[in-house]
């Protein structure tokens, strides 16, 4: 099949499989006699094991980890599991963090009178080089 129909089937966009082509995610596809790129059931397979990777987040890396895990079948799935639990645990980490972010825009927003750009909470949280919490700018939404 033509590179526009393994992107119909694989739900990948066509300059996204020429990328993972061009990383190394992706062989080198073969070329029918007029120069198309031929694609076959399995690349089409793989292109949706990539897609599906990076909607659960794995990197580039990681993707290509479980590639070659999946390749082989003499490898242990305790390895996939290992890299997936590693993930879990980033994804984890990032949710704390921004649930962290959350509450501080949240707070800044809060604190925000509306009153003039010299004593805006929001561009004084953003000036801020500590870690510390802003402190309210304006007399009136001090705690």
């Amino acid at each position: 099949m033509k590179i526009s129909e393994a992107a119909a089937a694989s739900g990948c966009h066509l300059e996204t499989i020429r990328y993972y082509e061009r990383v190394g995610l992706m062989p080198r596809p073969t070329r029918t006699g007029s120069g198309y790129r031929a694609y076959a059931p399995a690349d089409v397979e793989r292109l949706r094991f990539i897609s599906r990777g990076r909607e659960l987040g794995f990197s580039l890396e990681e993707i290509r980890s479980l590639l070659h895990l999946n390749d082989d079948p003499k490898l242990s799935c305790g390895d996939v599991d290992a890299l997936a639990r590693a993930h879990l645990a980033d994804i984890h980490q990032r949710i704390e963090a921004l649930t962290r972010m959350a509450g501080e825009l949240e707070r800044v927003i809060a604190q925000c009178a509306g009153g003039e750009r010299g004593t805006c909470t929001i561009l004084g949280a953003l000036r801020r080089t500590d870690n510390n919490p802003t402190p309210c700018a304006d007399p009136e939404c001090r705690p």
